[in-house]
């Protein structure tokens, strides 16, 4: 996790103090068809984000910031020993017990960057343009420069790390022109370390012979009692690099060279991995006088990709990129559910007009709408008192939409509209937000400041009846919700994390009981995973949740081979024991690996490459742990300047049935004039 910590908030900011809770076991916490009156405006909470009536500073979180470009080769300098967290230890009494906050790391500019153009398969290839290096850029990891997610975009202003206040602004809230919550901000890589004192801590590099020793010790534990660990699968280090995309050639299959079926999950590993560019998706043109305008959410199906613009959301075809419909909205999105029904019905959160300087409006309207044919099905509003709650969030799960903020929430059929609940606010509660999918989860903030409790409540979506709840201790303010079946929920308790990651523990509780399983422990200098539990509940990357396991990346650390390459790794950890498995998938020298998602059993992962490779698409057992490569992009330079950009903390990546689908969650005017992207999709035979 790479992320500074997080500043101190500020009074002035948040949702209306409530009365002293009546604290009762079981609040109560729906209302049916519509939502209790309430006052128009009352004093801020310093806790929670601020009023979205009250437009603060966008730029209000860390961790998020224009992706940077390719960063450049560094000077050479001596090698070092590797580094990385022992990932085979057991844990300690008082294991899960919040870390101590790490100091923030410094993070240098870079130099700016910009994608040129794609080529498509069969097209004339662009010339080198304006600033083209004259030596091949460095990658992702590469030792001794800046990592991605740091300062450096092209034409991007930079500012003095850790100078934003940490969410002050609600996503999608912003004053126009300025950039909205949840633009991404510069993170900090973990330093290349030399050991020296007084630095800073990263990695926590140790000398060569200590390494030694170290090493030994590890491997003697793992043999004697904690299992085996899996090397990943295709041995060869080296890597094979992807065609051009020219041939097209290849078609897909089953079995081959690359590995077959993939054990317990749908999707299948071709004969050939090797991707082209199937199209890709111009960045759209934003309205005068703004900066940026927030671009969130993407779907995919058997025929179709879609994806939000400035106030529409846009279906393409999914191999061919034809646009085959269009869904015309007032106003820009402000936020998108993760999640589908089974017939591809899904929604997305959006202003009702385009924000002017004068009138930024608000994220008020909720739609669903159709992902076959584009058809918007309903759109709806809901109100706190005799105002209209402006919503950070958006779920589904069954068939029900579920949206919330620090002013209301409501609860829709996503056929008909029709208004199914919404959770009460008078017992000094609220809804900040809900996770969707298999089951619908309420992050449900009771009390007031001085006393904050979360509780986590698993909901029936058809009438918002709490079926189960955890109470989290106080003094916990955020949370987010990772997965809701098995049900897990991630927070930096005490702010501990020290990295911004919003992370320092995970919790697994029982749907059916509403007890705690186990904690687990996530320091922010070993684990890469983050989330957003302040306005966007469900928003995590670098995990994934299934088979009643954690599968997380570990951080970067310098690795083994030879040269200065950097890496990582996916560690497993058992949701009942909350200790690792004793799995690992190894990254690979240059590459970055990160879980995005399930499938069956297995785990689908992307990783980012070094500077002269594409990025892969790898399937890891759930047993075994062995990778099976499912996709290799092509590795010339103009379609790796694309896909670098889109850094998997911040970008939406979407993989399935062959195909993957790469794209931003803003679109901005600040441009260097050379053709730029919202979203690239990549194919195999």
């Amino acid at each position: 996790m790479t992320q500074p910590p997080q500043p101190p908030e500020k009074p002035g900011f948040g949702p209306p103090p409530e009365p002293e809770p009546s604290r009762s076991e079981q609040p109560s916490r729906s209302e049916q068809a519509s939502p209790p009156e309430q006052p128009q405006q009352t004093p801020a909470d310093p806790q929670t984000p601020a009023d979205p009536q009250t437009p603060a500073d966008p730029q209000a979180q860390p961790g998020f910031g224009p992706p940077p470009g390719p960063a450049q080769p560094p000077a050479q300098q001596p090698p070092s020993a590797p580094g990385g967290p022992d990932l085979g230890k057991a844990p300690q009494p008082g294991y899960g017990y919040p870390q101590a906050p790490q100091p923030p790391q410094q993070s240098p500019q870079t130099a700016p960057q910009t994608p040129p153009t794609v080529p498509v398969p069969g097209g004339p290839q662009p010339p080198p343009g304006y600033g083209y290096p004259q030596q091949p850029p460095a990658g992702y990891g590469y030792p001794g420069q800046p990592q991605p997610g740091q300062p450096g975009a092209y034409g991007q202003p930079q500012q003095p790390y850790g100078q934003q206040p940490y969410g002050q602004q609600p996503y999608g809230q912003q004053p126009y022109g300025q950039q909205p919550y949840g633009y991404p901000h510069p993170t900090v890589p973990m330093q290349s370390q030399s050991g020296a004192p007084g630095q800073p801590g990263g990695g926590r590099k140790v000398n060569a012979s200590l390494a030694i020793i170290i090493a030994a010790v590890v491997a003697i534990a793992l043999i004697v009692g904690a299992g085996v660990w899996y090397s990943s699968a295709g041995g060869d280090e080296k890597k094979n690099t992807a065609n051009s995309g020219d041939s097209g050639d290849a078609k897909g299959g089953e079995g081959g060279d690359s590995g077959g079926d993939t054990a317990g999950g749908d999707e299948k590993a071709p004969a050939d991995p090797s991707s082209e560019v199937l199209f890709q998706v111009p960045a759209p043109k934003v309205p005068k006088d703004a900066s940026t305008i927030v671009t969130s959410g993407s779907w995919t199906t058997d025929k179709v990709y879609a994806k939000s613009g400035v106030a529409e959301v846009v279906g393409y075809d999914a191999v061919e990129g034809d646009e085959l419909w269009t869904l015309d909205l007032p106003g820009p999105v402000c936020e998108a559910s993760d999640h589908a029904t089974e017939d591809g019905r899904t929604a997305v959160i959006y202003k009702p007009a385009m924000p002017t300087k004068t009138k930024p409006q608000s994220c008020t309207q909720v739609a669903a709408f159709d992902l076959a044919t584009g058809e918007k099905l309903w759109s709806e509003t809901a109100k706190s008192g005799t105002q209209e709650i402006s919503f950070n969030n958006v779920t589904i799960s069954g068939n029900t939409v579920a949206a919330a903020s620090t002013s209301g929430g409501a609860a829709w059929d996503i056929t008909s509209g029709k208004a199914l609940w919404a959770p009460k606010t008078s017992d000094a509660c609220y809804d900040s937000g809900y996770g969707g999918g298999p089951k619908l989860v309420a992050v449900r903030k009771c009390g007031p400041y001085d006393q904050r409790q979360l509780h986590i409540q698993t909901i029936d979506p058809k009438d918002g009846k709490v079926l189960s709840e955890y109470k989290m201790s106080e003094g916990i303010e955020y949370a987010a919700v990772v997965s809701t079946d098995p049900l897990v929920v991630a927070a930096d308790v005490g702010d501990s994390a020290g990295d911004g990651s919003g992370i320092s523990d995970f919790f697994s509780i029982d749907n059916k009981s509403g007890e705690l399983r186990t904690r687990i422990s996530a320091p922010g200098e070993e684990f890469a995973a983050r989330c957003d539990g302040i306005t966007k509940i469900e928003h995590c990357s670098g995990l994934a949740v299934g088979k009643d396991r954690l599968y997380i990346a570990t951080e970067e650390h310098e690795s083994s081979g030879e040269g200065y390459s950097r890496t990582n790794e996916v560690v497993a950890f058992d949701l009942a024991t909350g200790k690792q498995t004793g799995q690992r998938a190894d990254a690979g020298d240059g590459y970055t690996i990160v879980p995005l998602r399930m499938d069956g059993d297995n785990v689908i992962a992307y990783k980012r490459p070094p500077y002269d490779k594409g990025g892969q698409i790898v399937s890891i057992d759930g047993g075994s742990f062995k990778e099976t490569k499912l996709m290799e992009n092509p590795a010339e330079k103009s379609v790796r300047d694309v896909e670098a950009r889109m850094l998997p903390q911040h970008a939406e990546i979407l993989y399935s049935q062959g195909r993957l689908y790469m794209s931003d969650v803003y679109a901005s005017t600040l441009s260097s004039g050379d053709k730029e992207y919202l979203a690239i999709a990549f194919g195999t035979g």
